[in-house]
């Protein structure tokens, strides 16, 4: 047992204040709300597709899906495969529409075709669900710092939002994209290095871990049963997964603002379907992370199954390398707050603030507020995360996050689909669709799991939607 040592802290503050000034240094020059939103929509395809990537995934899979193996198998792969095909399904479907004119958020697209009402509807409800998700990620951060430096998790969650919204609030979206690319690096390398510190811990290495976790049946990938009530099958991962990230991609602007700072539509589909590949492989990765921790502990019960990885970070590697993966720990984290951040303000600036004072098209106006709304949203988010403190025992972050994404998402994506499918409905048909499709999942999600609700939501919007515009339609004539 290592514990962190001053070296390893050393190491850590190193990072922590070497990627906070290189962020704040990548924003400069900026002059228009576009720059700071949007990156003046000139960042390569690569950068942005890991960005996608790192906002997506970040602490919640370098802590937590290391827990879903230990405590179960490797089902959660299924969800993976989903996911690249709802990436091809937004690439077709929706990126074209984005790139027919110079949308600043993903809600813009509601305006065009419903209206202004539409469009701050379908924003409130991106803010709150991110708000909500995004605050349990912060938090999850905070275990490993916690756990470090003996401090309280407010203090620790603290700490880790007043570093990232610093460059947040200097870089903009250039720096969110540069910096979420290069902390993905530092993750993936604290992956590789925990599964080459386990060949020698662990007896026999990885063909024990490999021959034990078989025995035991964890190695299972796939699951064909037809209980909607199981999170990890192929069902819900195919269906579910695809419908879930043809929403979270498609529809919400924490995703789509990264894909609007590619220079063209080519190069906004290459990153997103690339970032389905790398998610795989991702996934993967940190799913026999934690089958190794299994074999490790010897099946070791903890209080939360976020805890496991990042005790034995602290406890089990050499000093150095155990700063280093804190270090990795902290890059997930700052990486999915940061692009919250910032996609938080670019809505409420594009969204709600612009229209309001009549300041669509003064950029430098935007700029302005939407510094601001940075500080403001970064406040939330920490208040969020400390507010999740209590609710955390017996829970597992990466589950909490994405079921309370999965609420919403299908009323979003059924407006969306409103929008791209249909000419009648007019805006209160899909604000009451979208409002009656999210309080049916809320009131069924105890029915089903939780990869299931984007896509019962969704059609629920739609029906509910296109059966009011009916309705008014036949009331008009």
């Amino acid at each position: 047992m290592t514990g962190f040592t001053t070296f390893d802290l050393f190491v850590l503050v190193i990072y922590l204040i070497g990627v906070t000034a290189w962020g704040a240094w990548l924003g400069r020059g900026q002059e228009s709300g576009t720059d700071y939103f949007l990156g003046n929509r000139s960042l390569p395809w690569f950068a942005v597709m890991l960005s996608v990537v790192a906002t997506e995934t970040s602490t919640l899979t370098f802590l937590s899906v290391p827990g879903v193996s230990y405590a179960g198998a490797l089902v959660f792969l299924q969800l993976t495969l989903g996911y690249l095909a709802g990436r091809v399904i937004v690439s077709t479907l929706f990126l074209p529409a984005y790139y027919q004119g110079s949308l600043t958020t993903a809600y813009e697209l509601l305006e065009r075709r419903f209206g202004l009402g539409a469009r701050r509807f379908a924003s409130a409800i991106f803010m709150v669900t991110r708000l909500l998700a995004d605050s349990v990620r912060l938090f999850a951060t905070a275990i490993p710092l916690a756990l470090i430096t003996g401090w309280p998790y407010p203090a620790s969650i603290a700490v880790i939002g007043v570093l990232t919204v610093i460059y947040t609030y200097f870089g903009g979206i250039k720096a969110v994209v540069w910096v979420d690319a290069a902390q993905m690096g530092l993750y993936l390398f604290g992956a590789v290095v925990t599964i080459i510190a386990l060949e020698t811990l662990v007896p026999q290495g990885w063909t024990g871990v490999i021959a034990t976790a078989g025995a035991e049946g964890k190695l299972q990938v796939l699951d064909f049963a037809t209980d909607v009530t199981i999170p990890y099958t192929v069902w819900a991962g195919v269906f579910g997964g695809a419908v879930f990230t043809t929403a979270s991609h498609g529809t919400d602007q924490l995703i789509v603002q990264r894909l609007l700072t590619c220079t063209d539509q080519s190069s906004a589909q290459k990153a997103l379907i690339g970032s389905g590949v790398v998610v795989i492989l991702q996934f993967f990765l940190f799913l026999m992370v934690g089958l190794g921790l299994w074999v490790f502990y010897e099946g070791r019960a903890f209080e939360s199954t976020d805890e496991i990885f990042a005790t034995f970070i602290v406890q089990q590697l050499p000093s150095g390398l155990t700063g280093m993966l804190i270090a990795g720990v902290f890059a997930a984290a700052m990486s999915s707050l940061s692009s919250s951040i910032n996609s938080l303000a670019s809505a409420t600036a594009y969204d709600y603030w612009a229209p309001m004072v009549g300041a669509r098209n003064d950029e430098e106006r935007i700029l302005k507020a939407g510094k601001i709304f940075t500080l403001v949203w970064a406040v939330l988010l920490v208040g969020g995360a400390v507010l999740f403190i209590p609710l955390s025992k017996g829970t597992s972050a990466v589950e909490v996050a994405l079921g309370v994404a999965s609420l919403v998402y299908g009323g979003l994506l059924g407006a969306f689909a409103l929008g791209v499918f249909t000419r009648r409905p007019g805006q209160s048909a899909v604000i009451i669709g979208v409002s009656v499709g999210i309080g049916a999942v809320t009131l069924m999600r105890d029915l089903m799991a939780w990869p299931w609700y984007v896509l019962v939501g969704a059609c629920i919007t739609f029906l509910a939607g296109s059966l009011v515009g009916w309705i008014q339609t036949k009331g008009q004539s």
